[in-house]
């Protein structure tokens, strides 16, 4: 097995500080990371927003862009 330069990195370290076999440490990351991504998710009650009235559209009509921009920039924004 052939290790990322980041994760080697960074389990030497942790063998480095805890004084331990770079086996032994290994070893004990493989097992918290096996029972972490073994473990099962709990599924999720779907996200929901609430949806409010803005009231009416201070720039009128959005069907109309061209109308829209004539009203708010003035007839020069072409």
């Amino acid at each position: 097995m052939t290790l990322e330069k980041d994760v080697a990195a960074r389990l030497e370290r942790l063998a480095r500080q805890r004084r331990q076999p770079m086996k032994a440490v290994v070893n004990e990351v493989l097992r918290a990371g096996l029972a972490e991504v073994e473990r099962p998710v709990a599924p999720r009650a779907p996200f929901r927003t609430a949806g409010f009235d803005l009231g009416p559209s201070l720039a009128g009509s959005l069907d109309d862009v061209e109308g829209v921009l004539a009203r708010v920039e003035g007839e020069a924004h072409r």
